[in-house]
């Protein structure tokens, strides 16, 4: 008698495997192409098969933007304050690019998860136990924040990706250029030349933008302290 080949099981679903899946679809097709029929396709199921692990779409974006929040690799301990914040930035921009989708999702969940909540409060630590006060240390959180976020999102839209790519975009630019554009508009046509000659490196750019708001924040400190210390007690 033949022997049977035995089917072979899928592996069971869970939270964490539904979660996982929804990432990486969102990273290779984009999250406008992800829907709950598309990721049940991933795994050979019907729909129905993962509402009992998510309750619907909201719950399992909020469940994606924490995964992202937990690939930030930033502790408030053992470091001052600058360093510390720029260590943050730095990783929340290596997470954003490794996932784009999340660029605009990130501090918009209703429902955050624990990533989300730890690295939120582990900024503010950061900063209190600086010796911010409490004000400025939103003034400086936000301020990071407008600029590690706005900075992916030009990255993420402007075109190109590399150095070299955005030195072939410049020249293809320029040359289509008619004579008279110089003449109108030099400056801006210096910056393309320029462009066309070195590239542009996304991530010394960001990490030069980063330092000139560091150092801008270290040098207001004083003052916002300043500030604190003369505001009226509240009644």
């Amino acid at each position: 008698m033949a022997e049977q080949l035995a089917t072979p099981r899928r592996p069971r679903l869970n939270r964490d495997r539904v979660l996982a899946a929804a990432v990486a679809l969102a990273d290779d097709t984009g999250i406008e192409a992800l829907t709950m029929r598309t990721l049940a396709q991933e795994f050979g199921v019907v729909p129905m098969a993962l509402y009992k692990h998510v309750a619907n779409k909201d719950q399992l974006l909020d469940g994606m933007v924490d995964i992202v929040f937990a690939e930030v690799d930033f502790t408030s301990g053992g470091a001052d304050w600058k360093t510390a914040m720029r260590k943050r930035a730095l990783s929340m921009r290596g997470a954003l690019m490794r996932h784009r989708w999340a660029i605009g999702l990130m501090e918009s969940r209703m429902r955050p998860g624990p990533a989300n909540l730890r690295y939120h409060n582990e900024t503010m630590k950061c900063l209190r136990e600086a010796g911010f006060p409490f004000q400025s240390a939103v003034h400086a959180y936000s301020a990071m924040d407008s600029y590690i976020y706005g900075f992916a999102l030009q990255e993420k839209t402007i075109g190109f990706a590399t150095p070299q790519e955005a030195a072939e975009v410049a020249e293809t630019r320029l040359a289509m250029q008619p004579p008279s554009l110089a003449e109108q508009y030099p400056y801006l046509l210096e910056v393309v030349a320029e462009l066309g000659k070195a590239g542009y490196d996304y991530a010394a750019e960001f990490e030069v933008g980063l330092d000139l708001l560091l150092d801008g924040i270290e040098q207001l400190r004083p003052e916002w302290k300043s500030q604190a210390h003369r505001r009226p007690p509240r009644t």
